[in-house]
């Protein structure tokens, strides 16, 4: 007998909890996160990832998180490139 079929009903209800726990924290964390980028100094077009600021304390932390290091790595003497943050995780 496959083991699917051996589960109880309620070692199934605790299975698909636990999966939907994993799968909606996913969809949330990516609905609240900013992440930080920079160009580079031979090409300002280009976006590299440097950071995602996914807390569980909810967007606006995140948010004011990335902006506060944008701003940090933005202010060391001699840095030419330029930072930002965006909202969401990472994408290419």
């Amino acid at each position: 007998m496959p083991l699917w079929l051996s589960i109880s009903e309620t070692g199934m209800r605790k299975f698909l909890t636990i999966i939907l726990l994993i799968f909606g924290t996913t969809a949330v964390a990516n609905e609240t996160a900013a992440t930080l980028y920079r160009n580079s100094v031979l090409n300002e077009n280009e976006r590299y990832h440097i950071a995602t600021f996914d807390a569980n304390h909810g967007s606006a932390y995140n948010w004011e998180n990335c902006q506060l290091a944008a701003k940090l790595f933005q202010a060391q003497p001699g840095v030419t490139t330029r930072f930002w943050c965006e909202k969401g995780k990472f994408e290419n």
